[in-house]
């Protein structure tokens, strides 16, 4: 079966810094693209230019180093906003300018006032003004996932007339499910005249926890491109996480989709996003928190130690993990005991065992997580006892 190429485009620096207390200099967010580009990412969208005059330089700044990923810039469907992009990413090797505007009733009524032939109008004009300055022009249809179909597919055949070469179905406020986001591409694939010779792209949020399956699901019915962010950081309750999309698709072989993600590399750069934009990872985060590869139940333990497959589907090192860890608590069973006082040096029989299982415990009802200090002490009483 032939594997099919799904690009990652990144926004952390653009939705992912959108995030209360997030905001780098623009040392950072070029250290960060360079990170990013050394990942294996497609498309990095380094900001939104016409925010601010720091977005504008970060954006320049960017676009002079990165040689290989394409470097992106947001604007609105406003001119001011596409020749502001287009100014920032003229030194960019492969320059997209990322333009649209809000599609479904909720933001053509509300936000916008305006009507759909308006926005229809709007979305055309921008992406007409866009190609005038670089060939790649990504189309986003803000708040697709609450867009009804026909229109959806109506404006994105307008953008593809007027030169998309990327349409962004966004499940902007996290509404979709699975089935129903990927019934949206599938209906798109089906609908958009031109839709086969431009790509599809998916960019859901979280607010509801499902932004990784409606991306796997918009991928499933035939989008070619992930936006996702390191960690899954972004507005409200974040974006989809970059790691888990690469990881899901890695690990599922059978769906015949692959990235270019050197994915040994994920957990050092999810530290590095972490600790600069100094928003911690959720231990129980997937792929790349502190416990996705910690074992502290005895049972879970004990399959572990015989074979790691028995309750880990992911090699910690695919993802940069040097091991995986016994975390010894008072749920811990005698094979993960044994296991940590070997690798101390301690060799026990099974009747030194017992008793130093029983101090063990007595130890671990006193603690939440036991040391290897702790383990040293109980090794000694241990010997006393023995005496």
């Amino acid at each position: 079966m032939d594997q099919q190429k799904i690009q990652i485009f990144d926004t952390t620096l653009r939705d992912g810094e959108q995030v209360p207390g997030c905001k780098l200099n623009t040392a950072e967010k070029v250290e960060v693209a360079k990170r990013l580009e050394a990942l294996g990412v497609d498309v990095i969208e380094a900001g939104f230019p016409i925010s601010s005059p720091g977005d504008f330089g970060s954006v320049e700044a960017i676009a002079k180093v990165v040689k290989n990923a394409t470097v992106c810039g947001l604007s609105r469907a406003v001119e001011k906003d596409i020749t502001t992009a287009a100014e920032a990413l003229k030194k960019a090797a492969r320059p997209r300018i990322h333009t649209g505007i809000g599609t479904s009733d909720s933001h053509v009524i509300h936000k916008l006032r305006t009507t759909r032939e308006k926005v229809v109008e709007r979305a055309i004009a921008a992406v007409s003004l866009a190609k005038k300055y670089v060939e790649d022009v990504e189309f986003y249809a803000e708040d697709a996932g609450r867009t009804d179909n026909e229109f959806l597919a109506y404006v994105c055949e307008q953008a593809v007339k007027a030169g998309a070469t990327v349409l962004n179905i966004p499940d902007t406020t996290g509404y979709c499910l699975p089935e129903e986001y990927g019934a949206k591409i599938k209906f798109l694939r089906e609908n958009v005249k031109g839709v086969h010779n431009v790509r599809l792209s998916t960019h859901c949020h979280n607010d509801l926890g499902m932004a990784t399956a409606n991306s796997i699901a918009g991928v499933l019915n035939g989008a070619t491109q992930i936006e996702c962010t390191i960690n899954g950081i972004g507005e409200r309750a974040g974006n989809t996480a970059l790691e888990e999309v690469v990881m899901v698709l890695r690990q599922h072989p059978d769906l015949a989709k692959y990235t270019d993600i050197n994915t040994q590399q994920l957990n050092a750069i999810s530290r590095y996003v972490s600790e600069t934009m100094r928003v911690p990872v959720q231990p129980n985060k997937a792929i790349v928190g502190a416990n996705a590869f910690a074992h502290s139940s005895g049972i879970h333990q004990d399959g572990v130690i015989k074979n790691r497959e028995t309750y880990e589907i992911i090699n910690p090192l695919d993802v940069g993990v040097d091991h995986s860890s016994i975390v010894l608590t008072a749920r811990s069973g005698r094979a993960a005991l044994a296991y940590r006082m070997k690798n101390l040096g301690y060799e026990l029989t099974r009747d030194e065992l017992d008793v130093v299982y029983a101090q063990f415990l007595k130890v671990a009802d006193d603690k939440k997580e036991v040391e290897d200090d702790d383990l040293h002490g109980i090794a000694e009483y241990k010997q006393k006892v023995a005496v």
